[in-house]
């Protein structure tokens, strides 16, 4: 870790009693000797979170309080917004993650070839209600994308500040965070790191988890795949559909030449059913396609992310 460099720890608190205190004297031990800011965001804890920061008292922290409870997501969006380190460190709040990994992550960053370390978590403590849908979650990614991370789910993660400023998180996509970077290309490397069983408070996972993290996850593959491109799949699966129903029409056309009856056969209103929903799905695609190009020009947005730009010379035309 660089003296001269400027970090923003990114943290997200939820009723975490007990753990907050805790989490900054370790923070403030892992990071001794660094310039940082340690960012918590309070997303309306009913406990007493927030009393314990303050008692803490401590000059490196800085407190967001929301005014409702908005999710981990929007929580974490909140603090990069707030964040103005060179480098900004994510963990979760309840003492799982150890901070004691950071410099080693920060380093491996720091040597310039990444833009995203994220950690792999070595003997995870969770029961199985928790890494159950982080194992379906780190399967489908797998086979859709290119992104090889064994552990979607650690939240101990090291940007650099434009990969970090560049996401725009919303509902539960902080599960995601490195598949978003990966997809708007930010280069991604993999550490191991520890993690302790929760001491304080009650986990916020349950079962019901499992179709959130799959929802959330063809939502994001499809913004980040399709959101510029939505007829390279709505036309795809209106064609594919379109050229079924005509084979099959075309197929009864003939069995009806030849003099067979087929006004009772179910498959002549699947042929119909099938020709009609590729027309349906071929002018969505057409349909959304102008609303995203609208969107993007209206907004002045850019369907790409510029990594660096180097100029040589002065007087370059």
């Amino acid at each position: 870790m660089n003296h001269n460099q400027f970090y923003s720890l990114v943290i997200p608190m939820y009723n975490e009693q007990g753990n907050a205190g805790l989490l900054i004297d370790r923070i403030r031990e892992a990071m001794a000797g660094y310039r940082y800011e340690l960012i918590l965001i309070d997303d309306h804890s009913k406990d007493g979170t927030v009393k314990e920061i303050i008692e803490k008292n401590d000059p490196n922290v800085v407190l967001i309080q929301l005014k409702k409870n908005y999710g981990q997501s929007s929580a974490m969006m909140a603090g990069f917004d707030y964040a103005s380190g060179d480098y900004i460190i994510t963990l979760d709040g309840d003492l799982q993650n150890d901070p004691s990994d950071i410099p080693a992550m920060v380093n491996l960053l720091e040597s310039g070839d990444y833009d995203l370390v994220v950690g792999k978590r070595q003997k995870r403590k969770d029961s199985s209600v928790r890494t159950i849908p982080s194992r379906i979650a780190n399967f489908i990614i797998k086979r859709t994308t290119k992104l090889n991370i064994s552990d979607q789910g650690c939240a101990l993660k090291v940007f650099t500040k434009d990969t970090a400023k560049d996401l725009n998180l919303y509902g539960e996509n902080h599960r995601f965070i490195s598949l978003m970077a990966h997809l708007n290309g930010a280069r991604i490397a993999e550490m191991p790191v520890k993690h302790h069983a929760r001491q304080f408070g009650v986990s916020k996972y349950g079962m019901n988890r499992t179709f959130k993290v799959i929802n959330d996850l063809l939502l994001v593959l499809f913004n980040q795949k399709y959101l510029s491109k939505p007829i390279y799949l709505f036309g795809n699966i209106g064609l594919v559909a379109f050229i079924l129903g005509m084979l099959i029409n075309v197929y009864l056309l003939i069995v009806k030449l030849m003099g067979h009856d087929i006004g009772g056969r179910p498959l002549l209103i699947l042929g119909v059913l099938l020709v009609f929903i590729g027309i349906q799905f071929f002018t969505t695609g057409i349909i959304i396609d102008m609303l995203m190009k609208t969107y993007y020009e209206s907004q002045s947005k850019r369907p790409f992310n510029i990594r660096k730009i180097t100029s040589f010379g002065e007087n370059q035309s």
